[in-house]
């Protein structure tokens, strides 16, 4: 039996054989083509046939993650006529080579010429690149780059696996999954929570692990080889104890988020489209503590009219009823872009023009969301959150934007409730000013993502960085009892909606800290509500 070490990503257990993935690495075999016309005809339908492919890839997955899944769109677009096109026909023109050969040589040229830029925007668009290249390959008759799972779902195990591959396979082939890079607040880490599949990350792999039996343990990070007959049988005994432990977090459903010691506790869930609604309610959530509007952004050739806002919005109102729905404004640039928005390059668009700094600077758009969230309040119990704030001037253009929407929905007579705001404190600029931003909304909310990476100067994407960030640094913990205080001085809630709020080793922490609620995504809720009840406030003081 062997025992490796890795970092647990998401919980469970998974028990099956491994099928091991190496990325494909080939030669595409050069040749000369005599009828150059046919060469063009064969690569332009190559092209059309994989923008159908990304389109298909696109559709089936945007229910599970729309974010994530915008990156199909954003692959078939790059196969619009443009550069990438013209490069590849140039050189079957100049060059009269087979378009494999030269898909696969503008492929690599483009990795060669950027290969020491370490912009996110650049790194991004070079992984597309080359993705929709091996698309491309394989359609046109080369080595196809597809992962074969087989017939019986497996522990899949990579050096490294993108959420494009992940949303390809599908849940419901995967047992689990173990890369060797990676990080566990990565796009492909969300993705699995999402999907909840006991993953590893940070493991040294090996290829004659393929075909293997195996254990992988979600809870310590371990995965055994060739498990003997002893802890085969006691991890087949913990998976059904799991299984009923999952069992017994159900019969919390609709049971209230009470401490021990009697004290209330707001538990909301993150969604980001409306499909997530039925998971919210399923598993008795209060309400939404974080809708990301952005989905409706996303994925699309352009702008949403204000009625298709409105729509969604007053769906969601609808739905929670008297529930409270925290709408976060559009969060767009950075990560989450579409082509429609020509965003410019930035160097760094993690520090870029993202957020609320884009919404301002584009005011068309920012109005009619907000009308539509206004016109959707007089449906339900609907709340307005602002990402990305960094003074209060950012404030004072936002309310006077505010007040010019209230009037014009009172001219034409359309009716609105004074919904609550809040600002999302996600930057060490909102912690130190968050007494001042606290007199001027009714909540804040604690985004932990942003303000981790921020604070720590850290990628949270970065795989070199995978042992050195620590969400858990005392400087952030410090930073979110500094925002609690501030906002109770001010009369405010305080929330945390990120990725820490699901972190059960610091529920009790955060309770302790005077926390009026914490965010999670709906997979998390019941995990988190038992924490909640467990804790005891009284107890150690």
């Amino acid at each position: 039996m062997e025992i490796y070490k890795g970092t647990a990503i998401f919980p469970g257990i998974a028990i099956g054989k491994i099928l091991f993935y190496q990325k494909n690495e080939y030669e595409i075999r050069q040749y000369l083509i005599s009828n150059v016309k046919s060469e063009l005809e064969s690569f332009d339908q190559a092209r059309l046939r994989v923008q159908e492919i990304l389109y298909d890839l696109h559709e089936k997955n945007s229910s599970l993650s729309p974010s994530q899944a915008s990156v199909f769109l954003d692959q078939a677009k790059l196969l619009d006529p443009g550069s990438f096109q013209r490069a590849v026909e140039n050189m079957i023109l100049s060059e009269k080579v087979n378009a494999a050969y030269a898909v696969m040589v503008t492929r690599d040229g483009l990795a060669n010429t950027f290969r020491n830029l370490e912009e996110p925007v650049i790194v991004e668009r070079l992984k597309n690149i080359r993705e929709i290249s091996d698309r491309l390959i394989d359609v046109l008759g080369g080595v196809s780059p597809k992962i074969d799972l087989g017939d019986e779902p497996v522990i899949l195990v990579s050096d490294t696996l993108s959420p494009t591959e992940m949303m390809e396979m599908g849940k419901e082939k995967l047992l689990g999954v173990v890369t060797q890079s990676g990080s566990a607040v990565s796009h492909s880490a969300i993705l699995a929570k999402t999907m909840g599949i006991p993953t590893l990350i940070g493991m040294e792999i090996s290829g004659e692990w393929d075909g293997q039996e195996a254990i992988l343990d979600g809870y310590t990070g371990t995965l055994y080889i060739h498990p003997d007959a002893e802890l085969h049988k006691e991890y087949d005994i913990r998976r059904r104890a799991d299984a009923k432990e999952q069992e017994e977090l159900l019969k919390l459903r609709n049971a209230p988020d009470v401490t021990a010691d009697g004290k209330k506790i707001g538990l909301f869930a993150n969604t980001g489209n409306l499909d997530d609604l039925n998971s919210v309610l399923f598993y008795g959530a209060q309400g939404i503590g974080l809708l990301r509007s952005e989905f409706q952004y996303l994925g699309r050739e352009n702008y949403p009219r204000e009625n298709e806002l409105f729509l969604a919005y007053k769906k969601i109102a609808e739905t929670m009823g008297e529930r409270p729905a925290i709408i976060r404004t559009a969060d767009l640039g950075a990560d989450k872009q579409a082509a429609y928005l020509d965003i410019p390059d930035e160097v760094n668009p993690i520090m870029g023009n993202r957020g609320i700094r884009l919404c301002l600077d584009r005011k068309k758009m920012f109005k009619a969301q907000l009308r539509a969230i206004y016109r959707a309040s007089a449906y339900g119990n609907l709340a307005l959150m602002y990402p990305m704030i960094t003074s209060e001037e950012e404030m004072d253009e936002i309310e006077e934007i505010i007040r010019e929407v209230k009037s014009g929905l009172k001219v034409k007579n359309i009716p609105f409730r004074n919904i609550r705001t809040g600002i999302m404190i996600e930057t060490p600029a909102a912690v130190m000013i968050s007494r001042e931003l606290a007199d001027r909304v009714d909540f804040l909310s604690l985004g932990t993502n942003d303000l981790t990476q921020y604070t720590l100067a850290m990628d949270r994407e970065n795989p070199l960085l995978c042992e050195k960030y620590n969400d858990h640094h005392p400087a952030i913990l410090r930073m979110i009892k500094m925002v609690i205080d501030a906002g109770h001085d001010a009369g405010c809630q305080v929330y945390i909606c990120g990725e820490l709020a699901a972190d059960t080793a610091l529920t009790d922490t955060f309770l302790r800290m005077g926390v009026d609620g914490l965010s999670v995504v709906p997979a998390c809720i019941l995990p988190v509500r038992k924490a909640i009840r467990e804790a005891n406030l009284q107890k150690g003081r």
